[in-house]
C-alpha cells in the first residue's frame, strides 16, 4: 500500500513548488510576517490570542480548501496559505505560552509532540512525508497540518530560546537569530556534503526557519530598551508583505520534481 502510494506520487504533478534558495528567502519572509502580522492582530488590535487564533483559523482553513480544490501547483495560492500558517501558530503559540500558562518550555513540548504525532500518521497513511508527493486531498491536509505545527512549533521555540520571562533562556533576539541561522548552516551542510535524507532535512529546514523568522520579527518590532528596533508591526507587516509579492512574481517557481520524493 505504501509502495503504491510513493508510485503515484512520483507521476501525478506536486501542487508545492521545487525546494530552492528562492523558496527559503520567500519562506523566512513569510514567517518574518507570521511574526509581526499575528502580533498586530492579537496585540496591537487587542482582540488576543484566542480570538486571533480563530480568526486565522478561519482563513487556514479556507486557503488550504482552496489548495486542495486547485488542479495545480498555483504560487500566490501556496504561498498566501504559507503566510496563513505563520500568523496561526504565531498567535495558537502565544496563546499556549501565555494564556494557558505553561510557559515556554510547556509550549514548545506540546507542539513538539504534536508535530511529530501529525508526521507519524502522515508517514503511515501515505508511505511518504516528502513535499514532493503532494498530490491528492489526503496528501495536502497532512501537509498543511504538518506545516501548521511546525510554524506554531517555531514560534514557541523562538520566543523559549529568546525571552527572559515564562521560562525562557534570554539569549536576546539578535543571537537567537544567529542560533537560528547557525542551524540553517549545518543543514546546508549535510544537504551538499551527505546522504541524510533530503525529506528528514527538508522538515529541519523548514522548523528552523520559523524560529529565526520569529526572532526577527520580534527584533523589528520590539522596544528598543528590549533590544528590537520598535518599527510598528503594521508597518513592518506591510513591508513585509510587499517583498514577499515581490518576490513570487520574480523569483522562478516550478511544481515539485516527483523524483525528490525521497
Amino acid at each position: 500500500m505504501k509502495q503504491d502510494a510513493v508510485r503515484f506520487a512520483r507521476q501525478a504533478v506536486s501542487k508545492v513548488p521545487e525546494v530552492t534558495l528562492g523558496f527559503w528567502v520567500i519562506k523566512v519572509a513569510a514567517t518574518t510576517l507570521g511574526e509581526t502580522g499575528g502580533d498586530w492582530v492579537s496585540m496591537s488590535l487587542n482582540l488576543g490570542y484566542l480570538v486571533g487564533s480563530a480568526i486565522f483559523l478561519v482563513l487556514f482553513v479556507g486557503l488550504v480548501y482552496g489548495q486542495v480544490m486547485a488542479r495545480d501547483f498555483r504560487r500566490f495560492l501556496y504561498w498566501a496559505t504559507i503566510i496563513a500558517t505563520t500568523t496561526l501558530g504565531t498567535t495558537m503559540a502565544d496563546f499556549a505560552d501565555r494564556s494557558l500558562g505553561v510557559g515556554y518550555p510547556g509550549g514548545t513540548a506540546i507542539v513538539v509532540a504534536l508535530l511529530i504525532a501529525s508526521l507519524g500518521i502522515w508517514y503511515r497513511s501515505e508511505g511518504t512525508v516528502s513535499a514532493a508527493s503532494i498530490v491528492t486531498g489526503r496528501a495536502e491536509w497532512f501537509y498543511w497540518i504538518t506545516i501548521l505545527f511546525s510554524q506554531t512549533l517555531g514560534t514557541a521555540l523562538g520566543d523559549w530560546v529568546a525571552g527572559d520571562d515564562r521560562g525562557g533562556l534570554g539569549i536576546g533576539y539578535e543571537d537567537s537569530a544567529l542560533l537560528f541561522g547557525a542551524g540553517l548552516v549545518v543543514v546546508a551542510a549535510l544537504y551538499f556534503c551527505t546522504r541524510v535524507s533530503r525529506t528528514a532535512l527538508f522538515w529541519a529546514a523548514f522548523i528552523l526557519t520559523r524560529p529565526l523568522g520569529a526572532t526577527l520579527g520580534d527584533f523589528l518590532d520590539k522596544p528598543l530598551a528590549q533590544g528590537g528596533l520598535q518599527i510598528s508591526r503594521l508597518y513592518a507587516s506591510a513591508i513585509l508583505l510587499a517583498f514577499i509579492v515581490v518576490c513570487v512574481v520574480v523569483i522562478p517557481q516550478r511544481p515539485a520534481r516527483r523524483d525528490a520524493a525521497v
